[in-house]
C-alpha cells in the first residue's frame, strides 16, 4: 500500500532499507483515488519508532493511506524532540470536527495507574467518546485497549505477578471472522505489559466478542459493534529488537526483568533473536483496514455517523 504520510518523516527512510513502499504528501497527491483517512494517537514515549514499526504493518495492501499524527494538549512527550512533535503532529483540537475512516491509539506507559489516575484520562476519554461517531472503525491496542474497554464497557484490568514479556502462542476463537482471515489455527504475537482483562468479565458484556487468546498471555483480540471498535491487547506492530531493546533497557536500569519467552534462539540473550510474528502482524493489519474500514466506510467521508 502507498501510505501517504507527511514528506519528511523519519519512517519513509527508515522503511525504504526494508523495501517498505511509503510515499509522502507530494507524490500521493497525483493519484487520483480516494486515500482512505486514519488518524493515529500515538502515546507511546519513543515515538518515531512507534511512528515507524505501524508504517510499516499498514503498508502491506493495495490501499492508499493518508496518516495524520495526533497529539494530546494534556501530555507532552519527554523522550522524542519537541521539533518532531511540532512539524508532524495535530493536536486533538484542530481535528475534533473532521472525520476519520479509521483511528489507531496506541499503547501507554502508564498501565500501573489507576484509569482516572492518568494524567490526559480526561482528554483520551473524550477521544473515545469522540471516534464512536466520527470514525468507521478504531484499533485500540495495549493500554489503550484496556483503556477503551473499561471506558465503554467496564470492563476492569488487574495487574500481574510480572510482567508479560515475549512472543506467545495463540488461537483463533472465529475463523470465519475477517480480521483472522487467512490466519493459521496457532499463531503468534508479543506482548509487553505489567495488567490483563480478563475472559470472564468480557463474557458478561454481550456486545463482547473475544476472537483471540492465548493460554498463557490471556485475551488477546476483542471486537465489538460489528468491528467498529477492535481491541488488541498485545504489540503485533513491534518491530524484531523491539523486546530486545526493552529487555536490555530494563537490565541496565535493575528492573526485575525475565528474558522474554519464545524469542532469543535456545533461550540466550546473547543469541540472535527469532521473529515468529511478522506474517500474521501484516494480516492482521490488513484485515483491519480491508474488512473493517475500507469495505465499509461510505465514499463521502462527512456520512460517517
Amino acid at each position: 500500500m502507498p501510505i501517504n504520510i507527511p514528506d519528511k518523516l523519519p519512517a519513509i527512510e527508515l522503511l525504504k532499507k526494508e523495501n517498505i513502499f511509503a510515499i509522502g504528501i507530494s507524490h500521493a497527491s497525483k493519484q487520483d483515488i480516494r486515500p482512505i483517512r486514519l488518524a493515529l494517537l500515538n502515546l507511546m514515549p519513543l515515538k518515531i519508532t512507534t511512528e515507524t514499526d505501524l508504517v510499516r504493518v499498514l503498508s502491506n495492501s493495495p490501499l492508499q493511506v493518508e496518516l495524520d499524527l495526533i497529539s494530546l494538549k494534556s501530555h507532552t512527550s519527554k523522550n522524542t524532540p519537541i521539533e518532531h512533535i511540532r512539524e508532524f503532529y495535530i493536536d486533538f483540537e484542530q481535528i475534533r470536527n473532521q472525520k476519520y475512516d479509521g483511528l489507531i491509539i496506541t499503547g501507554a506507559p502508564v498501565e500501573l495507574l489507576k484509569f482516572e489516575h492518568v494524567n490526559y484520562w480526561q482528554e483520551i476519554a473524550g477521544i473515545f467518546d469522540w471516534a464512536k461517531t466520527h470514525v468507521t472503525s478504531s484499533l485500540f491496542i495495549c493500554w489503550s485497549a484496556q483503556a477503551a474497554l473499561y471506558h465503554y464497557y467496564g470492563i476492569p484490568k488487574y495487574p500481574l505477578d510480572k510482567k508479560m514479556f515475549g512472543a506467545f502462542e495463540h488461537k483463533v476463537n472465529d475463523p470465519l471472522n475477517p480480521l483472522f482471515r487467512g490466519f493459521d489455527d496457532v499463531f503468534f504475537a508479543p506482548h509487553s505489559r505489567h495488567t490483563e482483562v480478563k475472559r470472564q468479565d468480557i463474557e458478561k458484556v454481550p456486545e463482547l466478542t473475544i476472537l483471540s487468546e492465548s493460554d498463557e498471555a490471556g485475551v488477546y483480540a476483542v471486537i465489538a459493534r460489528e468491528g467498529r471498535e477492535v481491541f488488541i491487547t498485545g504489540h503485533s506492530e513491534y518491530a524484531p529488537e523491539t523486546l530486545d531493546n526493552e529487555y536490555k533497557r530494563d537490565l541496565a536500569k535493575k528492573l526485575p526483568i525475565e528474558i522474554p519467552k519464545n524469542y532469543y534462539i535456545d533461550n540466550d540473550p546473547s543469541k540472535s533473536t527469532v521473529v515468529r510474528w511478522r506474517s500474521h502482524a501484516n494480516l492482521l493489519f490488513s484485515n483491519w483496514l480491508n474488512y473493517f474500514v475500507y469495505q465499509v466506510t461510505p465514499y463521502y467521508i462527512d456520512s460517517i455517523h
